[in-house]
């Protein structure tokens, strides 16, 4: 019984999130505690388990690279890179959504995707200032191609690191058996930009020209703490790439990094936390303690036995349901416990289907994270570029978000499908 209120009240806080009947923080906060209140889930498991609770890796990650980015934006840099792609561009939206798209690609690859948006959302509010253009469409092109490229390595996207935990995968695996795929589905993810965000790309000569008249070195309006923000900034990336020889979780490097950065420089504790999203962090913390409390009461857990079971010992059966069903649930539910709860289940039918089962990892990987896309809630780096938004003036709505990403998901998964079936199933 407790298991049906559960999923009761998750899907009426979906609703409301869904339909923005109220915000969207508020209908993550109600739902957590009617879960709470109900016994669904607990105190503890809630904020101190790992595979239940909510993921304080995330929501510290997040505070950290919000710091630092926020200090960076005081002395110019983000204007500095504005002017520089407007002016690459040479003012042709299209051209520009290219570059920021190419530019978010190749950083999650190296970075997570929620850093990534979070690093280039300043970037794309001010170039879309100087050339008039809507912001939406740009934002919503960089979330999800943060996604469709952070599948690409082990520290692309945080389900990965759950997969390669269980599966025993590496860094160079990830490589090998993904990116090839993800360098495709990048480009055919531009043709689909072309299409999708085509209103968006009306060129005006005079801001271009207005633009390309621009000395973008003039932007930077204190060097030295450029300099500063710079080399932290550069030891946190680094710190990131080499988590598998330093064993650093990256929240831990992000607050290590705030904090130096706080601490070595001028700026006051004040001006260093102005432009972290508080209600972004909440929103997220009333949504793990749901989407956990899933977990908990066996919902999911159920959900993903019965995509198990009907796949009836057939390795492309199991392949595709488990590729399309992952990206179905990962747009629904987070995909960070999603995946947590389904890496027991894959490791069994990898195991029992010998060394060819190695295809059901690389199936829920793209399911996982490509599902990301599929709606406003379904990956961190969508969240936060919501919340991003609606702190600069521009709202992007659930339903705004949601019929892009549809879209772009069943196309990302049906270019997946054939894919997995040529190199590991014929």
């Amino acid at each position: 019984m407790t298991a049906i209120v559960a999923v009761v009240i998750f899907v009426v806080s979906y609703v409301l999130i869904a339909t923005e009947k109220i915000h969207r923080t508020a209908a993550a906060l109600g739902g957590a505690g009617l879960i709470l209140m109900i016994h669904a889930t607990d105190g503890k498991a809630a904020f101190f388990s790992e595979s239940t609770g909510v993921d304080w890796n995330v929501i510290f990650l997040l505070l950290g690279m919000m710091v630092i980015v926020g200090v960076l934006k005081q002395t110019g840099v983000f204007e500095y890179l504005a002017i520089w792609a407007a002016k690459r561009a040479r003012g042709k939206p299209f051209r520009l959504m290219v570059l920021l798209v190419v530019i978010t690609a190749v950083a999650s690859a190296l970075l997570d995707n929620v850093t990534t948006v979070l690093l280039i959302a300043p970037v794309t509010f001010l170039v879309c200032e100087r050339l008039m253009l809507p912001v939406a469409p740009f934002l919503i092109a960089e979330a999800m191609a943060s996604n469709i490229a952070g599948t690409s390595t082990l520290v692309g996207d945080p389900p990965n690191i759950i997969i390669a935990s269980r599966g025993g995968l590496s860094f160079n695996d990830f490589l090998i058996h993904l990116a090839p795929l993800i360098a495709i589905l990048v480009v055919v993810f531009l043709g689909l930009c072309r299409w999708l965000f085509r209103a968006a790309f009306t060129y005006d000569p005079e801001r271009a020209a207005d633009v390309m008249a621009l000395d973008e070195r003039e932007a930077i309006s204190d060097r030295r703490l450029l300099w500063q923000s710079l080399a932290v900034l550069g030891l946190v990336i680094a710190a990131f790439m080499l988590h598998p020889v330093l064993h650093y979780e990256p929240s831990v490097v992000a607050l290590l990094g705030a904090g130096v950065l706080v601490a070595t420089t001028r700026v006051t504790t004040e001006q260093a936390i102005r432009e972290v999203e508080w209600p972004t962090l909440v929103f997220f913390m009333g949504l793990f303690v749901m989407v956990g409390a899933l977990v908990e009461t066996g919902v999911i857990g159920k959900v993903s036995h019965a995509a198990a079971s009907m796949t009836e010992g057939r390795l492309g059966l199991a392949t595709m349901v488990l590729l399309w069903g992952s990206a179905a649930l990962s747009g629904i539910v987070d995909n960070i416990p999603y995946v947590a709860t389904m890496s027991p289940i894959v490791a069994d039918l990898a195991h029992t289907f010998g060394p060819a089962g190695k295809v059901l990892w690389w199936a829920l990987a793209l399911g996982a994270d490509l599902g990301g896309n599929a709606t406003a809630v379904g990956a961190s780096a969508n969240v936060v570029v919501l919340g991003l938004a609606a702190r600069n003036g521009t709202r992007i709505g659930f339903w705004q978000f949601t019929k892009y990403g549809l879209i772009v998901t069943c196309v990302m998964v049906a270019v997946a499908t054939p894919y997995l079936w040529l190199r590991y199933l014929i």
